[in-house]
C-alpha cells in the first residue's frame, strides 16, 4: 500500500493556502513535508495538528491506495 496526500494538497488550494502558511503555523519542517511529498509515512501528532488547523477529518488529508500486484 501506498500513502496518498492528494486530499491534503486539494484543501490547500481550496482554501489557497500554501505549504510554507503551514510550516510557519504549524511548525512543520520542512523534511516532513518532504516525505508527505514522496508519499511516505509522517507521525500522527503531525496529521493531527494539520487536521485541527484545517478544520477536517485525518481521512479528508490521507488515504491508501493499493499497490498493483504483478
Amino acid at each position: 500500500m501506498t500513502i496518498s496526500y492528494n486530499g491534503l494538497w486539494k484543501i490547500l488550494i481550496d482554501k489557497n493556502l500554501q505549504r510554507k502558511d503551514l510550516k510557519e503555523t504549524l511548525k512543520i519542517s520542512s523534511s516532513t513535508f518532504a516525505k508527505m511529498g514522496r508519499g511516505e509515512p509522517v507521525s500522527m501528532d503531525v496529521l493531527m495538528r494539520l487536521c485541527e488547523y484545517l478544520n477536517c477529518n485525518i481521512g479528508d488529508i490521507v488515504s491508501f491506495v493499493k499497490d498493483n500486484e504483478a
